[in-house]
């Protein structure tokens, strides 16, 4: 809770790992340890259980700039990459972060990867209208997709009414080019990778909890520096 002070906005994550967050900071805002914060949910399922558990509430119309968001992860790379949207929320969870001034990311240690794709499959949330051509599409890609299904077998449907093929890959040699053809395909509403926008990763392990920060070169390129 080191990185939040009164009066913030924040994103509430989606996800088991970002539901540890929305109860840690409910019992800081019960015990008046913080004050006056809201938060932007990324979903239904966040809204529901901020509401459950009294986190005050308000939209991005409302707040259109956010202090912070903190997510979960479902891999993380040595440069703070990611793929999330296993949880089904990768558009409003990516929406959210990009008008946050901190993306901060907790994951446990069987998140973290070398390249991106070698454990997770990339998921891409796809228009309902001729999806299964989207298949085919993805194929060309180096993809092997599945159309995610609920329960009962009938086509996951995310919180914008829209499906998601989860894409298995044998590692994911550029992330950005991979990134701008799925944009750039009509139908394809938006994808997993989360490139170039965390800037902490909290990483629980055996041992502790290790503090990744991304730091930025005098090139612009990312790089990382570990504290414990």
């Amino acid at each position: 809770m080191s990185y939040l002070r009164d009066g913030m906005v924040v994103g509430l994550g989606t996800g088991s790992t970002a539901d540890f967050f929305l109860r840690a900071l409910a019992a800081a805002l019960k015990d008046k340890q913080l004050k006056n914060i809201v938060g932007v949910a990324t979903s239904h399922q966040s809204e529901r259980r901020a509401q459950e558990l009294g986190i005050p509430l308000t939209t991005l119309a409302q707040s259109p700039r956010l202090d912070l968001t903190v997510d979960g992860a479902d891999e993380v790379d040595p440069r703070l990459d990611l793929i999330k949207g296993l949880g089904g929320a990768l558009l409003r969870e990516k929406i959210v972060a990009q008008h946050s001034d901190r993306l901060i990311i907790i994951v446990d240690a069987s998140k973290v990867v070398k390249k991106l794709g070698t454990k997770s499959p990339l998921p891409v949330e796809v228009a309902p209208f001729a999806h299964e051509i989207q298949d085919l599409f993805l194929q060309t890609l180096g993809a092997t997709p599945t159309l995610r299904r609920s329960a009962d077998g009938t086509p996951f449907i995310t919180d914008n009414g829209n499906y998601i093929f989860d894409c298995r890959f044998s590692g994911i040699d550029d992330a950005k080019k991979l990134g701008i053809a799925l944009r750039e395909h009509a139908g394809v509403v938006e994808c997993g990778l989360f490139l170039g926008m965390a800037s902490v990763a909290l990483i629980a392990g055996e041992s502790g909890v290790e503090t990744i920060e991304r730091a930025e070169s005098s090139l612009g390129n990312a790089g990382t520096k570990k504290k414990k």
